[in-house]
């Protein structure tokens, strides 16, 4: 798995908000993630292509039960109608969309809209 997060991203100031260049289409990885620094924090994207087209999510890639960066080494999947990402260490379902853990819900992900302009991937900060 590529991990975006092994050199620090120099990122801009994107037009309007506080959406900010994050990386390039080029460094995802399909229907796979790729973790990158962001104002202190690892942030697991996830760039999925299939019958609804190109997604693409951003959580955070603490696992709130172990307390490893490990999310973005899980897997994706569908569970309980949700699309999903597994917690590569206990297993525990988290919803892309969301953040929430099917399992445990006290357990959160972070997430941050994230979009693709043109090739650059973008996250909004706000």
């Amino acid at each position: 798995m590529a991990q975006v997060s092994a050199q620090r991203i120099d990122y801009q100031l994107a037009q309007g908000g506080q959406w900010r260049a994050l990386c390039g289409r080029t460094d995802l990885v399909p229907n796979s993630g790729v973790v990158a620094w962001v104002d202190g924090a690892q942030v697991a994207l996830f760039y999925l292509h299939d019958a609804e087209g190109e997604r693409l999510f951003a959580v955070d890639n603490r696992d709130p039960l172990s307390g490893a960066n490990v999310i973005g080494r899980g897997i994706v999947g569908h569970l309980g109608g949700a699309l999903v990402i597994a917690s590569p260490l206990y297993k525990q379902h988290y919803r892309l969309d969301d953040g929430a853990c099917l399992e445990y819900p006290e357990q959160r992900l972070r997430v941050w809209p994230v979009r693709l302009r043109g090739e650059t991937v973008e996250i909004d900060l706000a």
